[in-house]
C-alpha cells in the first residue's frame, strides 16, 4: 500500500547519509555459521500498525515452514525484527540497526511505501538487497527512470490496478461513463485516479467529472451530490477503508445505487463495520488474492492453523516475500547478498500464497490481481486479472491496452 509523500523521501535521503557515514562504521553481532540473518523493518506501532504487525507474521510463517524443513543450504533462517514506528525516518534507523548492528544479509520491509523509499538509501548504499511486500508505488523501485538495483517487491503495482478497475468498469459492467472521487492527501489515491481516467477513455469510456476529499474527512454528502448530478455508470474511488466506508454509507442514503468501484485499499473488514452490508452490495474493488480462491487454500490453512484466524491481504503478501526470499537464497547457494540480489532478480514462475511470480526487469513481480464483490455481507471474486509481461512497470501511451487473461465469475 503506498503511504508516499514527497517530503518524506527528501527527509529520508538527508538521514540516510548521515547514518551510512557513521553508524554503519560500527561492530554488531555476528551470524551463527548455521545460520542466515535476515531482517524485518516493519511498523509495528504507530498508525499503520496493523499493516506491518499482519505482513510480519506473514513472512514469520514463510521461514518457520523452511526452518520446519530443515531450513535452506543446510542453515536456518533467523528473523531479526525492528520497530519503525510508522515513521519514515524510523524506518531509516531501523534499517540502519539491522545492517550494522544485526549484520542481516537482507530486509523485508516495511509495508508502506514512503518508509521503503525512507531506507532505500542506506539499503543501497550497503548493498544490501529489499523485498517490500506491500508497497505499490512505482517509484519504490524504480527512480528517474533507473532500476534500484538492491529494491524489490512481491506485491503488483498501482499502474495496474487502475488499469484493471478501468478494464472491469468498461468490459464487464459495460460502463460508458463515470466520476472519480480521489483521496488528495495520498499519491496512492491521486496515481490511481490518474490512471483510470487515461485507461478508461482508452477504451472509449468518458469520465464526467473528478472531486476529492482528504483523508480523515467525515461528511462526504455535499460532494457526493455533485457526483450524483452527473448521473454516471459507475463512481470511482481508489481511497482507504475509513473514508471509502464513510463514502459509500453516505452515497447510498443519498440515493446513488450505481457500481462503486475501488482497490487494494477497501481490502480490510472495517470497511463493512463502517458502511453496514447493505451499502456494501454492488461495489467492487481488485487486490492482491481471494481467501475464496482454491489455489490459494494451502497458505490460508496454515495460517490460519499457526495464528487462530485466517490471513488478511497484508499476512498474504508478507508470506509471499518470505517465499520469494527463501527460493532466492536456495537459487543463490549462499547467504551473499550480492548473489541474493541477483537471484531475486532471476525469480521465475514461483509459486507463492497469493499465486505465481515472476519478476519483470523493474524489479516488480508479474502476478494476478483479483476483483472481488461485495455481495449480500460476503465478498465474491469475480474475476482473476494477469497482466502481459511487457506491460508490468512501464506505462503505457494513451489509447493502448495490456492484454489480459479474464477469469469468468467464480461465485
Amino acid at each position: 500500500m503506498n503511504f508516499s509523500r514527497k517530503h518524506l523521501r527528501l527527509a529520508a535521503g538527508l538521514l540516510g547519509a548521515l547514518f551510512v557515514g557513521g553508524v554503519l562504521a560500527g561492530c554488531g553481532n555476528e551470524a551463527k555459521s548455521d545460520e542466515i540473518k535476515i531482517g524485518a523493518n516493519f511498523e509495528m506501532t504507530g498508525n499503520v500498525a496493523n499493516y506491518g504487525a499482519a505482513t510480519l507474521d506473514g513472512l514469520k510463517l514463510a521461514i518457520k515452514e523452511v526452518n520446519d524443513a530443515g531450513g535452506v543450504n543446510g542453515k536456518k533462517i533467523t528473523i531479526v525484527d525492528a520497530d519503525n514506528k510508522s515513521e519514515a525516518s524510523e524506518a531509516v534507523n531501523a534499517a540502519t540497526k539491522l545492517i550494522s548492528d544485526d549484520k542481516v544479509k537482507v530486509i523485508v520491509g516495511p509495508a508502506v511505501t514512503a518508509n521503503v523509499i525512507a531506507e532505500s538509501q542506506v539499503a543501497t548504499d550497503n548493498k544490501v538487497p529489499v523485498i517490500a511486500p506491500d508497497a505499490t508505488s512505482p517509484d519504490v523501485t524504480v527512480e528517474n527512470g533507473q532500476v534500484k538495483p538492491y529494491i524489490f517487491r512481491s506485491c503488483f503495482i498501482d499502474p495496474q490496478q487502475g488499469s484493471v478497475m478501468a478494464k472491469f468498469a468498461a468490459e464487464n459492467l459495460k460502463a460508458k461513463t463515470a466520476v472519480i472521487y480521489v483521496d488528495n492527501s495520498t499519491d496512492y489515491s491521486k496515481s490511481l485516479g490518474k490512471v483510470f481516467k487515461e485507461k478508461f477513455e482508452a477504451a472509449g469510456g468518458k469520465v464526467l467529472d473528478q472531486q476529492a476529499f482528504v483523508a480523515k474527512d467525515t461528511d462526504f454528502k455535499a460532494t457526493l451530490t455533485t457526483l450524483k448530478a452527473a448521473n454516471a455508470d459507475v463512481i470511482f474511488v481508489p481511497a482507504y477503508y475509513e473514508e471509502v466506508g464513510k463514502i459509500v454509507k453516505q452515497a447510498r442514503e443519498l440515493g446513488i445505487t450505481c457500481p462503486i468501484l475501488g482497490t487494494d485499499g477497501w481490502d480490510d473488514p472495517k470497511v463493512a463495520d463502517i458502511a453496514g452490508a447493505d451499502a456494501l452490495n454492488n461495489t467492487y474493488f481488485s487486490t492482491h488474492y481471494s481467501d475464496k480462491d482454491e489455489s490459494v487454500k494451502g497458505f490460508v490453512d496454515a495460517f490460519t492453523k499457526e495464528y487462530g484466524h485466517a490471513p488478511n491481504v497484508f499476512a498474504a503478501l508478507g508470506y509471499d516475500a518470505g517465499k520469494m526470499l527463501v527460493d532466492a537464497i536456495k537459487r543463490a547457494g549462499s547467504d551473499d547478498p550480492e548473489a541474493i540480489r541477483k537471484a531475486l532478480e532471476e525469480t521465475k514462475d514461483l509459486k507463492v500464497g497469493t499465486g505465481t511470480i515472476t519478476m519483470d526487469k523493474n524489479h516488480n513481480p508479474i502476478k494476478q490481481a483479483v476483483i472481488l464483490e461485495n455481495k449480500g455481507g460476503d465478498r465474491v471474486m469475480v474475476a482473476k486479472i494477469m497482466p502481459d509481461a511487457d506491460w508490468v512497470g512501464k506505462s503505457l501511451p494513451r489509447g493502448l491496452w495490456p492484454p489480459f487473461f479474464m477469469y469468468g465469475s467464480a461465485e
